[in-house]
């Protein structure tokens, strides 16, 4: 349950980034900055569900406070980082630098969304149990 939402909001985020890249290939800039915000914008608000309710359910659940967590939050700042980076590159038309960071953040990104799917969401959805349907109602709940 939380395994199928969650990956289904990684696939969304994806998409919304190689749409911004398309349309930076194509010399659609434009386009291309306003898809990136779209990206931005969902990429933090999915960081933000899980810092923000679903890490904090299943570590009180739990009792795990550090491990998997805790690894997740310090690849959010990395990734966070490396977005701000991203976006002042492509608002300052440094296309290359865009580029160059994109591909960074990429493997990154797959790197730890894998993590997410592979190990700590089917974790998540075995301590939540039958409470895993409220919560995927929680994160449907907030705004991004």
């Amino acid at each position: 349950m939380i395994l199928d939402f969650m990956r289904n909001d990684h696939r969304m985020c994806d998409h919304l980034y190689a749409e911004a890249e398309n349309m930076l290939l194509i010399k659609e800039s434009e386009k291309a900055l306003t898809l990136f915000e779209k990206f931005s914008i969902t990429t933090l608000h999915h960081f933000d569900m899980e810092e923000k309710e679903l890490f904090i359910t299943f570590e009180k659940r739990t009792g795990m406070m550090g491990g998997p967590t805790q690894m997740m939050r310090y690849e959010h700042q990395q990734l966070r980082s490396l977005i701000e980076s991203m976006r002042l590159a492509l608002r300052e038309n440094r296309t290359d630098d865009f580029f160059g960071i994109g591909e960074s953040f990429m493997i990154m990104l797959q790197q730890h969304n894998m993590k997410e799917e592979q190990m700590l969401y089917p974790m998540i959805d075995r301590a939540l149990g039958s409470d895993a349907r409220l919560m995927v109602q929680t994160l449907q709940e907030m705004v991004p």
